[in-house]
């Protein structure tokens, strides 16, 4: 794929951004009416970084997307012909905040939660989402998630043809098998699925399929979720390294920049088999430790299973050797208990989940604690990359009527229930706009 200039990428995202009234209720005019919105007068943070790859991808480059990374679940399953999303909030206001920030690398943008029903939908949407943001910044790198459940809408999905011949199977005309894909035992249970376990080759052809189709619709990196619980019949991850093999080589022949970034949660350190590492970047929940003083939370090097200072190296996918891989630590959902009440030494953090704990902390405080956690992660594990919440699933205590969803859009007639950080990011990009 041919590249532009950063200037070009400048001047179509300034276009955009513009078109997008920033701070208003989003706009788009039809192609023969001129905009006439004031243009910005600053470029967005990250300009004059390096974010060119191709086929592969070197520590810098990778370091460049991680540390201008957000967490924004679900942004390509929007229909940008709607004014609003499922949620109450237009999309294109979900278009302005990446672009205003500058973000480069945009976590679970695309994913399947036991949603396979719905697949083609979303891969529509997404293709559609991702070429219009494209067509500002082509630098943007968009993260799908292939994650540890299945369900059994799965059996409603056809195996392609070219899915079969991969794995040498017969091609015949039939839908993914439930049951092949999960554990043989049927003790390993996900909500209303079940875990996948990567020793069947139904579950590899499931992955490959979800893997190959979200790199058709613009997608450049993959989270594979918590493979420690899809691996119990993989112990040196042969089936995962076979996965993952084929999947990257649909990338160098089908993806954008003929490369896929993949991560994965790795509350181990990492996997490494024969000295080369399986993922090209390692992520983990922040884990934050409870403070002193009530909501009051703090990062800490060996607190549960935090990842500082434990990421484990070894020959990268990309062929580069480092002694810790870079990493990305973000704010994760998984419920509540006890909320507002001491959890100490646990994963919760006053009884919270880590996105619904900074939801519920007051504007102010937010903020602040986003500035307090870039610099702890530079002072202390500079292979850490914090990666800023955007849009993500919250918990509210139970009955109390308060929202379910975490945006850190300015808030709006586009995002009513927006939490006002996206300023903050901004700041805290521009601030680091001479690298690490």
């Amino acid at each position: 794929m041919k590249s532009i200039s950063r200037r070009e990428a400048s001047i179509n995202s300034m276009k955009l951004m513009a078109l997008l009234a920033v701070g208003g209720i989003p706009w788009m005019p039809s192609e023969a009416e001129p905009a006439t919105q004031p243009m910005p007068q600053t470029s967005p943070p990250g300009q004059g970084r390096d974010y060119r790859f191709d086929g592969k991808i070197s520590r810098e480059v990778l370091e460049n997307y991680l540390s201008r990374s957000v967490s924004f679940t679900e942004l390509l399953h929007d229909d940008l012909s709607q004014p609003r999303n499922r949620r109450g909030v237009d999309p294109h206001d979900n278009m302005r905040f990446i672009l205003n920030t500058g973000a480069k690398f945009v976590g679970r943008a695309l994913m399947c939660w036991g949603r396979e029903r719905e697949l083609d939908t979303l891969l529509s949407n997404a293709k559609v989402f991702a070429a219009e943001l494209h067509k500002s910044d082509p630098d943007i790198v968009f993260q799908g998630a292939a994650f540890e459940i299945v369900t059994r809408g799965v059996e409603t999905v056809t195996i392609p043809a070219y899915v079969l011949k991969e794995f040498g199977q017969p091609v015949t005309k039939r839908n993914f098998s439930f049951d092949a894909i999960g554990y043989p035992t049927g003790t390993h249970r996900m909500g209303n699925g079940k875990i996948p376990d990567m020793n069947q080759i139904e579950a590899r052809m499931w992955f490959y399929y979800l893997c190959t189709q979200y790199i058709d619709a613009g997608i450049e990196a993959i989270h594979f979720g918590q493979i420690g619980l899809m691996d119990h019949n993989d112990p040196k991850h042969a089936a995962w390294i076979d996965m993952l093999t084929r999947v990257r080589a649909y990338a160098n022949q089908h993806a954008r920049r003929h490369f896929v970034i993949c991560d994965a949660h790795t509350p181990t350190g990492g996997y490494v088999e024969d000295g080369k590492l399986l993922f090209d970047a390692h992520a983990f929940p922040l884990r934050i430790a409870q403070g002193d003083e009530p909501l009051k939370g703090k990062l800490q090097v060996g607190y549960t299973d935090a990842l500082f200072n434990r990421s484990k190296g070894g020959v990268t996918p990309s062929g580069w050797s480092c002694e810790h891989l870079p990493y990305l630590v973000e704010f994760d959902n998984f419920g509540g208990r006890n909320q507002g009440h001491s959890s100490a030494g646990t994963i919760f953090c006053w009884g919270y989940d880590e996105i619904t704990w900074f939801s519920v902390l007051p504007e102010s405080d937010r903020n602040q604690w986003l500035h307090y956690a870039w610099k702890w992660i530079k002072e202390n594990d500079p292979n850490g990359h914090l990666e800023m919440p955007g849009s993500r699933v919250i918990t509210p205590a139970r009955n109390s009527g308060g929202p379910r969803w975490y945006w850190a859009n300015t808030r709006s007639d586009a995002c009513p229930n927006g939490s006002n950080t996206e300023q903050p990011v901004k700041e805290i990009w521009a601030a680091d706009s001479v690298g690490r």
